[in-house]
This record gives structure tokens, C-alpha cells and sequence, in this order.
């Protein structure tokens, strides 16, 4: 978020003269109520305040950074004071401040950590401070600032010069990850409102956060908003202004025709319904829920990957360093070694966050802050399988029962919070750290109490189907097992296939875990092979991710394939469950045995019939390749 942005002539005052401490940060907050962003002076100063009697916002070599998050603040914005004689700001170093920056944020918001970053950064330069200083006026100090930034952040996107009458046409765009699409939807609206000469301000809402944000008064003059997002966006500064709210695709492909439907007035008026700041929350008048469920569920996944890859990784490493130290391949395989055990350990540990990180960013995506908590509870409920101390025991409900609780989780708070919202004005400082939380955390474990023992009931039924299965036919066990581990990937099919292949093992039934091994390992190689193979069916995201499902695949980590398997679930599961079952099948008719319970490729000199079994696996995801080809849909870039 760049200072210039945030910086307003009115917000600026040079040469100032205040007598002390107070008198400055008196000064700023006028400063700051000129630029037009404080609803409530004194709320506003509460939180200034309060942020020093922590400790002093000065922090040497003549610079003193005040700032708050609060209600008060209607949006992001920044007051700058110089004061040449200096005012004793009680700084570390004890010396006089004369370079004052006073930060205000909206209290959802954590815009002021990056905006006190920025300025930390650039202020360390001693010749920015004696320029910012002798700046003869408020367009000086300001070019000072925009040379600064030019020269610190030169790939940062620049805020397109305001017109005199105001933008006509404003716009937000994202993508999940907040990469590419975010960038290419900001460029085609800019280029084609450029060519229609219809004046347009587009705000991205990148990996790096928010850039060129839409002001208050822009939004007030503005004839309409384009909300071109696939994850959720604040939305309430909308409020009864006539939006069109689509996919970042559309913004890419289609930017011509949104300009022209908001200039023709074919936008629907948007009403935000309160609770959290969110699309989701909201009526958007031409959104269908399942597209915002869509969006919810991106979060969740866009959040969830870099703990699937890294984790994956170091966990292949792992089997790799036991395999080369000739480790025994047996239920410990991965950790005999000291650096193995160290990648295992490592890797397991961003595993354990995975599962509930899905379900806290689908919940925080529906139900903004409150909803992170309900929905990582939720989800590391569902992998420790907890319930209540009467049903015994613990059953856990995998990916699956995470995904469930990050939605119900997430709307359950929504709930809550439109509840409390009769509640008397006294308590509204309590609501986000006391009632929220306490409500949606009781909730979403009474929920997964309920849901867990249900999970254990079915999987109870699944071990008792298998094992009188096992005796009559082979190979159609051998392909139920292979769907099995790959129907909810670590969730509670997959691991009853798994103790079922394990316990097979003591009973010196070898040929059942090398069924359940290939069937964990198909998933991933499957969805690797069809983002190399069928690209135009996956995001860019998804295509950079792939190669990794080749490791995890062939490392037995069927944990891979899940960030594929949510975001299109009703295709990718039937895709991988029939490559998986082929490759069962296929390892039971060729007699292929295996007696170790882990390691994928790093085991198989411990396989029997070992050529069938690598014949086996590559057939099986040939198969689910090919599938994850035929039921995908195309994506445009």
C-alpha cells in the first residue's frame, strides 16, 4: 500500500510548532478528521491514546509513528507533521521528534502493520528525512515521498492520476492466490476503459494485500463498482451503490461489456446486510450462492496449499534419507535416521496445521475474523476426532469433516452475530473478543462432537464390509481399497482402508497393503500427469503446483491431491477413486505383496512381483489422468 496513496494535501501540515507531546498528537488527529477518514474524533483519539500508554510510538532519529485501529475509521489514511524545532515525543533515544506519521485504521483491518512497515523502511534513509524536512510545500513533500517509493518498490503497480470530475467506473479484482488473474482483470479494465474514455480506478486485493484502495468519496461519485473477485472482498462500503459482482475471469475476458453495463445503469443496487465486511455476508443481487460458496471454499484452499507442499516435501525427504542410510522399511520408516526423523517431524508438523487451516480460512472467508476461530476449531476437531467423553474414544472425520466444519462454522457465527446485534451498544468492545468467540467455539463443538461419532459409525461399517469382503473376491477388494484411500484422502475411509491394510499385515496378509498403498499413491500422480498433460483444465496456481504431486505421489502422500479434490471436488474424487480402484485391482490380480506399512517408492524392494506393481500404479494413473481430462472444465486465462 503505497504512503502517496494514503497522504492527502489536507492531512499534511509543514513547519508545525506544537508545545509537547499531547499538543502534537491533538494536532495530528485534526489532521487526520481534515482528510475526510475519522466518523468519530474522540473514539478515534481513545485508540491513539491507548496505544501510548503501552509505550511511546517514537522510535528515534527524530521520528515518531502514532496509530490505531478503530471503528472510528471510515478507511485507511495517513496525517504527516513536520516540526523543524523538534517536540519531545518521549523516544527511546530521548531526542525531539520532528518527522510525525499518524496511521488510522478501520478496526477489521491490519492495513496499518503494512503502512508501519513502509514507513520504517524508507524513513531509515537520513537524506528522505532532511527532504521530507526542507520540503517548501505540501506537493514537495509529497513528490519526496512518490520518489522514495518509485525508487524503493519499482515493479509496484501505480495509482492511476484522480481526474478532476472524479472516476466513473471503480473496480475490485482477485483471484485465490493473488497473483496473476488479480493483475491481468486490473489491466484489461483499465485498457478498456481507456478505450471506451470512461474514467475507471481499479484496487487489487494481491498476495502483497490491498493496493490503489477506492476512497470513501470515490466511491460516493462514482457511477458504479465492478467486484471481478473469486475470494471474498469487503463489501460494505458498497452499500446502496450499483454493483456487478463476477469472476476475475470475466474481468480479464469480457472488461469492455462490465464498463458498459454499469454506464447503462444494468447493474443491480447492492445492500449489504451487516455482520461481517464480506461479499458473502451480502446481497449482491446477481451472485448465486453456490458461487459464493465457491469463493468461500477458494480461500480456504489458497490458504491451505503452501502447507500441503512444504509439508509434503520434507516428509518425502524423509523416506528418501532412511532409504539411502538402509534403514529398515518397517512401521518407523522415515525417522530411524537422525536427519530423517528431523524432515519427518517437520513436515508432520505443517501437516497437523493443514487440515484446520482449510477450515478456519473457509470460515474467516464467511464470516470475516470471528469466523477463523469456529472454523480452525472445527477442523482440528475433525483430524483429533474428538467427541464427548459418553461416545469414547476418538474418530476423527478427515478433510471431509473439516470442509463441513469451516462452512456450517462459518455461517453458524454469522448467526451470532446477527443475534448480538440486539444486544445493548455498551457491550459492542466485548463482542469480538469475549461473545464471539465463546459462542462460536461452544458451538462448533457440540457440532463436531455430533458429527465425529457419526464418522466413527461408518467407518465402523466400512472394516466390517472389508473384512468379510476379503475372503470371496480379491480383486474386487483390491479395487474398493484402492477407492477407498482415495475418496477423502486422510479422512476416515482412507485410514479405515489404511489400519485395515496394516492389520492385514500382522495377520500376514501382504497382499492387501500393497493395494491400499497404491490406491493412496494414484490420487496424486493422477492430478500430477493432467496438470503437465491437460493444462488448459487447471489454473495457473494449480499448474506450479503439480509437479510437487509427483513426489507426494510417489512418497505415498496422498495428502497431495487434496487441494484439487476441494476446489472441484464433484470431479476430481470420482476421477482419482476409479484410477485408484484400477490400480487395486490390477495389484490383487497380479499377486503383488507388501510388508511395509509406508514409504511409497522408497519400499518397493521390499514388494513382491514389484514389475506388475510399477505396471499396476501406472496404469491406474493413466487412468485418472485421463478422467480428470474428460470431467474438468476447460479454464480460460
Amino acid at each position: 500500500m503505497r504512503i502517496v496513496d494514503l497522504l492527502k494535501k489536507e492531512s499534511i501540515q509543514l513547519n508545525a510548532s506544537p508545545k509537547s507531546k499531547s499538543d502534537a498528537i491533538e494536532m495530528l488527529i485534526d489532521l487526520q478528521v481534515k482528510g475526510g477518514n475519522i466518523a468519530d474524533r474522540e473514539e478515534y483519539k481513545k485508540g491513539i491514546l491507548a496505544r501510548e500508554e503501552k509505550g511511546s510510538t517514537a522510535v528515534g532519529e527524530g521520528i515518531a509513528i502514532p496509530h490505531a485501529k478503530s471503528e472510528a475509521v471510515k478507511a485507511p489514511s495517513l496525517a504527516a507533521m513536520t516540526v523543524p524545532d523538534g517536540v519531545d515525543y518521549e523516544a527511546l533515544d530521548d531526542e525531539p521528534s520532528n518527522l510525525l506519521f499518524m496511521i488510522a485504521a478501520p478496526n477489521d483491518s491490519d492495513v496499518h502493520l503494512e503502512v508501519l512497515s513502509r514507513l520504517m523502511t524508507i524513513l531509515m534513509d537520513e537524506d528522505f528525512r532532511e527532504k521530507l524536512l526542507n520540503a517548501s510545500d505540501k506537493d514537495e513533500f509529497l513528490k519526496v515521498i512518490d520518489d522514495m517509493e518509485n525508487e524503493k518498490y519499482p515493479d509496484e503497480p501505480r495509482a492511476v492520476a484522480k481526474p478532476a470530475a472524479g472516476y466513473k467506473v471503480l473496480a475490485v479484482t482477485a483471484c485465490p492466490t493473488g497473483i496473476a488473474h488479480t493483475y491481468m482483470a486490473a489491466e484489461a479494465l483499465e485498457k478498456a476503459g481507456k478505450k471506451l474514455g470512461i474514467t475507471i480506478k481499479v484496487e487489487t486485493n494481491g498476495s502483497g494485500g490491498a493496493k490503489n484502495i477506492l476512497t470513501e468519496e470515490e466511491i460516493a461519485n462514482c457511477d458504479g463498482i465492478i467486484v471481478a473477485a473469486d475470494k471474498t472482498v469487503a463489501m460494505a462500503r458498497f452499500n446502496g451503490k450499483k454493483v456487478i459482482s463476477t469472476k476475475v475471469s470475466d474481468g480479464i475476458k469480457i472488461p469492455e461489456e462490465l464498463i458498459n453495463r454499469i454506464e447503462a445503469g444494468d447493474a443491480p443496487v447492492y445492500h449489504h446486510e451487516g455482520g461481517s465486511d464480506s461479499s458473502a455476508s451480502s446481497s449482491s443481487g446477481d451472485e448465486s450462492f453456490g458461487r459464493k460458496l465457491y469463493k468461500h471454499l477458494m480461500n480456504g484452499v489458497s490458504n491451505m496449499l503452501p502447507f500441503t507442499v512444504a509439508g509434503g516435501i520434507f516428509i518425502a525427504l524423509a523416506f528418501l534419507i532412511d532409504s539411502i542410510g538402509g534403514a529398515p522399511q518397517d512401521s518407523d520408516f522415515g525417522t530411524h535416521l537422525a536427519a530423517a526423523a528431523w524432515f519427518k517431524t517437520i513436515g508432520n508438523y505443517a501437516f497437523q496445521f493443514m487440515i484446520p487451516i482449510l477450515a478456519g480460512y473457509i470460515g474467516k472467508s464467511i464470516a470475516d475474523r470471528p469466523g477463523l476461530l469456529v472454523g480452525m476449531a472445527g477442523g482440528a476437531m475433525a483430524v483429533s476426532g474428538a467427541t464427548f467423553a459418553a461416545s469414547g474414544g476418538n474418530v476423527p472425520s478427515g478433510f471431509l469433516g473439516a470442509l463441513l466444519a469451516g462452512f456450517l462454522g462459518g455461517f453458524v457465527m454469522l448467526i451470532i452475530e446477527k443475534g448480538c446485534d440486539k444486544l445493548p451498544k455498551a457491550l459492542n468492545g466485548i463482542k469480538p473478543v469475549l461473545i464471539y468467540p465463546l459462542g462460536g467455539l461452544a458451538v462448533v463443538a457440540i457440532m463436531m462432537c455430533a458429527v465425529n461419532p457419526i464418522m466413527g459409525i461408518i467407518n465402523e461399517a466400512v472394516a466390517n464390509f472389508l473384512t468379510n469382503m476379503g475372503g470371496t473376491n480379491k480383486v474386487l477388494l483390491g479395487c474398493t481399497l484402492g477407492a477407498m484411500m482415495s475418496i477423502d484422502m486422510g479422512g476416515p475411509f482412507n485410514k479405515a482402508a489404511y489400519v485395515f491394510g496394516v492389520a492385514a499385515i500382522s495377520s500376514g496378509n501382504f497382499d492387501i497393503m500393497a493395494a491400499v498403498m497404491i490406491g493412496g499413491m494414484v490420487p496424486p500422480i493422477a492430478i500430477a500427469l493432467a496438470t503437465t498433460f491437460f493444462k488448459n483444465k487447471f489454473t495457473e496456481e494449480e499448474r506450479k503446483s503439480g509437479p510437487v504431486n509427483y513426489i507426494m505421489g510417489l512418497s505415498f502422500i496422498t495428502e497431495g491431491a487434496i487441494p484439487y479434490a476441494a476446489a472441484d471436488p464433484m470431479r476430481v474424487i470420482p476421477a482419482c477413486m476409479i484410477g485408484a480402484a484400477a490400480a487395486g485391482g490390477l495389484s490383487m490380480a497380479f499377486g503383488c505383496t507388501l510388508r511395509a506399512p509406508h514409504g511409497g517408492i522408497f519400499v518397493f524392494p521390499v514388494v513382491g512381483n514389484p514389475i506388475m506393481y510399477v505396471v499396476a500404479l501406472a496404469v491406474g494413473s493413466v487412468i485418472g489422468m485421463l478422467l480428470l481430462g474428460l470431467f474438468k472444465k476447460k479454464v480460460t486465462e
